[in-house]
């Protein structure tokens, strides 16, 4: 598969939390979006961000895969339904993600499989990071 010429931007994102009320987080680019932690309250959560995160990048990657593949103008339409399972015990967490990816349009089995493939293993920056154990460091701020 040919090699992805990455463009850089800024990326990150700050969460700002008082007292009482939820999350306002704003990433790096000037986005902003309101966290909900309420069962039943519409809106994201910290892990439908996650699920969010993971849907949209397998999407994308799907897209760039269909159009390395030349099958792009084949396409239709591609969805990325993700979610998930938490762990039962010890430390809260996703033990496992499922997704399903639908790719609509006149492309054969052989290659849809083809496409989730390199999407899920070879593009997906999330997924790969998923799979990969990132190191994580925290700095604490007086």
């Amino acid at each position: 598969m040919a090699e992805l010429a990455t463009k850089t931007r800024p990326t990150g994102a700050i969460a700002v939390l008082g007292r009482h009320g939820f999350p306002q987080v704003t990433s790096a680019t000037g986005g902003e979006i309101q966290i909900v932690t309420g069962p039943s309250q519409a809106g994201f959560n910290p892990i439908d961000l996650l699920y969010a995160s993971l849907s949209a990048c397998l999407a994308m990657s799907a897209r760039i895969a269909a159009s390395q593949m030349g099958l792009l103008d084949r396409v239709s339409e591609i969805r990325a339904d993700v979610s998930g399972e938490k762990s039962t015990e010890g430390l809260s967490r996703v033990v496992k993600f499922n997704a399903v990816l639908t790719i609509r349009g006149d492309i054969p089995a052989e290659a849809r499989h083809a496409i989730a493939h390199a999407a899920e293993e070879e593009i997906c920056t999330v997924s790969n990071t998923l799979r990969g154990g990132a190191d994580f460091s925290m700095t604490v701020l007086d």
